[in-house]
């Protein structure tokens, strides 16, 4: 089983966020901070610990914030040195956050040079909610930078509601103003800077599906292969929805002359076993049609409602009279996420959105 998360900040990480400050700081009262930032961390959740941590730098580096930012910055690995790295910068992002509200340009500045080390998405929230224009001009300027983590920063640390994270309400409202960095970054290098350049456009997608639509149709004509990956993961939720722009920009029509046939291979499943179904498919049409194929199971629920999950599934284009036939196993397991209830259960298939066939199957847990 996996190590609880709350137990990526324990006593093991405190003694290392002192001995690093300690080392770049004389004056740092070493004891007092590890007192401080232990006190019942056994009992506390991850996030709950990172404050605790936060709390006891508040008390024991200088309220003076360049001089408390300066002992941060020398703690930090440099060439060939180690230094605070992982999970350790968690609450020096919050720390910075609390104290350097007031220091705008100095805490930015040592937020970009720390997310390599340990992304710093959490620590430049606060600084966009207290001044949004002046925060968004800096970091437009990091989706040029050299280094990926730091552009990725760009548009993580940006995305109106990034998990874990403070939300940012008026980038909910209008998410406008981040769209200039999302365009910068959509043909990154990094594979890892155009997940999160996708990942925010989804979530803006939640709130203003249109605009998301109106981005992806001025990006796509001529897009590269790495690009139109970026933007169909972008539109993932409004594609599972059956959203009709979405689907047209990426040549989804609405769907016509589509004859569809579920055949269910397990009408019984027991949890850690597999859903087995198939599906045949004919277009009974005069024009070759692009079709989207995903397929949505709704699981029992406590009340005894179903509730779908969307999963993708494949795309094929049918020519005029042509049949497409494919199965699927689906595995019905334990997740943590998921908590399973005995009972009726129904697999939907969906075809550019819309639900064309269905079959009930009863879940059993032993």
């Amino acid at each position: 089983m996996a190590e609880p998360l709350k137990n990526l900040l324990d006593a093991g990480i405190v003694l290392e966020i002192a001995t690093y400050l300690g080392r770049n700081a004389t004056a740092f009262d070493r004891e007092r901070f590890i007192a401080l930032a232990t006190l019942d961390l056994d009992s506390l959740e991850l996030m709950q610990r990172s404050l605790r941590i936060r709390d006891a730098l508040l008390q024991t580096l200088p309220e003076d914030f360049p001089a408390a930012a300066e002992i941060l910055r020398r703690a930090l690995p440099g060439d060939d040195a180690p230094g605070l790295n992982g999970w350790a910068l968690l609450p020096v992002n919050q720390f910075i956050a609390a104290r350097g509200l007031d220091d705008f340009e100095l805490s930015l500045s040592l937020l970009r040079r720390l997310t390599p080390y340990f992304t710093a998405e959490f620590g430049i929230r606060a600084f966009i909610r207290q001044d949004q224009q002046r925060a968004l001009v800096i970091i437009s300027s990091w989706t040029s930078d050299n280094n990926h983590h730091v552009r990725r920063l760009a548009s993580e640390g940006t995305r109106p509601r990034l998990p874990w994270a403070m939300r940012l309400p008026e980038l909910i409202r209008d998410p406008r103003p981040i769209l200039p960095i999302l365009a910068a970054l959509i043909d990154d290098p990094e594979d890892y800077v155009r997940r999160s350049v996708a990942n925010s456009l989804n979530d803006i997608a939640k709130d203003h599906p249109d605009l998301v639509t109106r981005f992806v149709a001025a990006h796509v004509d001529g897009a590269s292969p790495e690009r139109l990956r970026l933007l169909r993961h972008a539109c993932r939720t409004l594609l599972k929805q059956g959203h009709a722009e979405a689907l047209a920009n990426f040549g989804f029509g609405a769907l016509s002359d589509i004859d569809a046939s579920l055949t269910l291979g397990t009408p019984l499943v027991r949890l850690g076993e597999h859903l087995r179904f198939g599906l045949e498919i004919r277009n009974s049409g005069a024009a070759a049609q692009k079709v989207m194929i995903d397929y949505a199971v709704h699981h029992q629920k406590a009340n005894g409602t179903t509730s779908p999950k969307v999963f993708k599934w494949t795309t094929v284009t049918l020519e005029p009279g042509a049949a497409f036939e494919i199965e699927k196993r689906h595995s019905i397991r334990p997740i943590t996420t998921r908590r399973y209830y005995a009972g009726a259960h129904r697999v939907v298939v969906l075809i550019n959105g819309q639900p064309v066939a269905g079959a009930d199957f009863e879940l059993a847990i032993d």
